[in-house]
């Protein structure tokens, strides 16, 4: 989960990546970037948010998966722990960018939970 985890990470950065390009154009993209440009809108803004987001609770789910798996502790609770957090950032990747509300903030709290139960069950 910690691999399809990382390779999530690299599907967001470049969906990001595309749909800045697309708002933005090809030479900003190749260019040095020194031009301040206005925010993202649409599901550009969105990839980008959802992209921030991912990376700020990556570094958590790597952290409970390399402790779990250091101290030798590979049960039930944390394998499901680290399933539930790919799963539901998998689904929240393209929840985010249509725009759906309530079931991509779910897909969100589900993902903290499976990282909140890995480190639960460390304890």
């Amino acid at each position: 989960m910690l691999a399809w985890s990382a390779i999530l990470g690299i599907v967001h950065i470049v969906l990001g990546a595309l749909a800045a390009t697309s708002q933005y154009g090809l030479q900003w993209n190749i260019g040095p970037r020194d031009t301040p440009q206005p925010p993202l809108t649409g599901v550009a803004g969105r990839l980008q948010r959802a992209s921030h987001n991912f990376l700020e609770t990556f570094p958590l789910f790597v952290a409970a998966v390399l402790i779990a798996d250091a101290v030798n502790q590979h049960g039930r609770v944390i394998v499901f722990g680290a399933q539930l957090y790919f799963w539901a950032r998998l689904a929240y990747l393209p929840l985010y960018a249509a725009g759906v509300r309530i079931a991509r903030t779910i897909a969100w709290v589900l993902a903290t939970l499976g990282i909140v139960l890995i480190f639960f069950s460390l304890l």
